[in-house]
This record gives structure tokens, sequence and C-alpha cells, in this order.
């Protein structure tokens, strides 16, 4: 009995490691958020608490910080921050440095009740370029010609 007890919750973990390890698809809002950017594969594992100028979920899975006036990283965090993107929650971390870096916790905190609802480990920052604007580019055309 208590063997097969065993076997039971195994199974369940194992499912369950299953339906939350599944495949992750990035919902629209993000994938167009990202579609204005290159991403140039040059990683960081730190950036200085001075440059941030703002961190935004785009999904619970994909974090875009901004780092002085026009550059940007994006942080795919380990597993999921439930709640990221939600409009009534914040991001709160704490750092013993003046770096945040890769395997930092962030906290999702409810603004109306000040509870946290999830948390989740920061990745690797990954460089991204912005893209030219559309604009930019005809009159660019129109200048060679």
């Amino acid at each position: 009995m208590r063997g097969m007890l065993m076997g039971i919750a195994v199974a369940a973990f194992a499912g369950s490691a299953c339906a939350s390890g599944g495949s992750y698809e990035m919902s629209e809002k993000a994938s167009a958020r990202l579609a204005e950017f290159d991403q140039t594969g040059d990683y960081q594992t730190c950036l200085g608490l001075r440059q941030i100028n703002q961190i935004k979920a785009l999904d619970e899975h994909n974090f875009l910080v901004r780092v002085g006036l026009n550059q940007y990283y994006l942080n795919r965090v380990s597993g999921r921050c439930t709640g990221a993107s939600s409009t009534f929650n914040r991001l709160q971390y704490t750092t013993s440095i003046s770096q945040l870096c890769r395997n930092e916790i962030v906290s999702v905190i409810d603004n109306t009740t000040g509870f946290i609802s999830g948390s989740c480990s920061l990745g690797d920052f990954e460089r991204l370029e912005k893209k030219p604007d559309d604009a930019e580019d005809a009159g660019a055309e129109q200048d060679e010609s």
C-alpha cells in the first residue's frame, strides 16, 4: 500500500512538472513590443542599478529593461513571474550590491493589498537594438536618390 501511494505521488509530481514545464507561447502584446527591436545575442549577467530607468513586464516570462535614454535589454526570467504584467501589480527587488544580476529574485506586489502575488528569478540581460522607424527609412531612401 505504501509503495502504491509513493508511486501515485511520484506520478502526480511528474505530471505537474510536465504541465508547468510545457511549451510557452509569447503573448501577442509581448511579441508586438519585441518586434520593435533586433536581438543582438550580446548578453550581460548584470546591469548597474543607476543605469536602469524602467523594468516593464511584457508578460510573465519576459521583462523589457530600459537603460539610459534609448538602450534596451530583454530579460527572460526563470520560470514564470505570476501577475507580473498586470497593471494592478508592481515589480520589487532588493540587492546588496549596486547591480541587478542574473538569479536575483523579483517579487510581484499587488498594489492594492501590498501582498506578494508571485516571484521569479532573473535570467541574463540580452541587449536589444531598436529598429529604425519606417518614416526614418523612407527619409533615408529619399536622401540616397
